[in-house]
């Protein structure tokens, strides 16, 4: 059985153990217990080179609007000799999962249970159906294709919940291994180029349709795959259109707490045909909380906006650390199977999301 923290460096197994994530389960087998101080000695380098990497893929895609986790992504995958050796590999290992986990649960910074109710019925069933059958989708292709169940899992939540973050959040409740973070960055990778083509498409497709203003919402925020594309989107045809999309886009985003507890419980229990279990991921706590909070109006709009700016900087950083972990060769040699199985599962999502808005609302 492959180890929770596979790396090319025995020692950094070792300390990392101790603190390889945020539920706080201690492996007494593997300690001894680090200071402070010397948690921070160890990490800071691995950090420091992900959060580098976050900030000029920022940039970048402030200046060529274009995705910023897929900038922190090739550019962390450049960087990939730093964790295969030396100091980086610690903090590269902190920063793939204890910092995801952060940026995971302060999404729940985002979302009221306000907005989700003033979308009416309609656009919840259709947001609920979508997510769960896409899903459903990606397990079943993803077995007749003969890939592994990881990545069902991985690229049907990714495509019909929120893109990467998606993707973060759910393999950051799987059992640890090789494969599993191949997969991760391959849905990543995927999922991100399919949302951008979408992010131009659609809008041509729901003015071609003829749709108005609230259904072209629609349509958009239940298919697009990133919220900084369905933003895009949106906006790139009226206020109001790029509102309801919004609107519609944060309601999957809070299907992601449903998804990642429900994969979180099966793995930690050791599900059939697992390579182990997985922890059960007490970070969804953190956004279930924020998700509370934040409905009933304690939270104030600048801590909620600080909030959720913390979670975009935490989730850049996992990815370009998640780059860090892999290699280019990882990725050619997975072949054409998991583009083919993310395609079909955007064609799914979009067709459903059409059906329900032409005939339903």
């Amino acid at each position: 059985m492959a180890r929770d923290i596979d790396t090319d460096a025995w020692a950094a197994h070792e300390m990392f153990q101790s603190y390889g994530g945020m539920e706080g389960l201690p492996d007494v087998a593997v300690r001894p217990r680090l200071s402070v101080r010397d948690f921070a000695r160890r990490v800071y380098p691995g950090v420091l080179v992900a959060l580098t990497i976050a900030l000029a893929a920022s940039w970048l895609s402030q200046h060529y609007a274009a995705p910023v986790m897929l900038f922190a992504l090739l550019f962390g995958m450049t960087f990939h000799f730093l964790h295969q050796e030396g100091r980086c590999i610690p903090g590269i290992e902190f920063t793939s999962k204890a910092v995801l986990r952060t940026g995971v649960a302060l999404l729940g910074a985002r979302i009221t249970l306000e907005q989700v109710a003033s979308l009416g019925w309609v656009p919840i069933g259709m947001v609920v159906a979508g997510v769960a059958s896409t899903v459903v989708v990606g397990l079943g292709l993803a077995r007749m294709l003969g890939l592994s169940r990881s990545f069902g899992l991985l690229s049907g939540g990714s495509v019909g919940i929120c893109g990467a973050s998606a993707a973060l959040a759910i393999a950051s409740a799987l059992p640890k291994t090789r494969d599993t973070e191949r997969d991760t960055i391959l849905a990543v990778v995927v999922v991100t180029t399919l949302s951008t083509i979408a992010m131009v498409l659609y809008p041509m497709l729901v003015t071609a349709l003829g749709l108005d203003h609230q259904r072209a919402g629609l349509f958009l925020g239940g298919t697009i795959h990133d919220v900084a594309q369905v933003v895009g989107a949106g906006f790139m045809i009226s206020p109001q259109t790029g509102d309801v999309a919004t609107y519609v886009k944060l309601l999957r985003v809070a299907m992601l707490l449903p998804v990642v507890l429900a994969v979180g419980l099966i793995m930690s229990r050791g599900g059939a045909g697992q390579a182990g279990k997985a922890p059960f991921p007490w970070f969804l706590a953190g956004f279930a909380a924020l998700v509370a909070l934040n409905s009933l109006g304690v939270l104030p709009k600048p801590v909620t906006d600080t909030a959720s700016e913390v979670s975009r900087w935490c989730l850049v950083a996992a990815i370009a650390a998640l780059g860090m972990k892999t290699s280019f060769k990882a990725l050619i040699d997975a072949g054409w199977r998991p583009v083919a199985v993310m395609v079909a599962e955007t064609v799914w999502i979009g067709g459903l999301v059409l059906a329900v808005v032409l005939l339903a609302t």
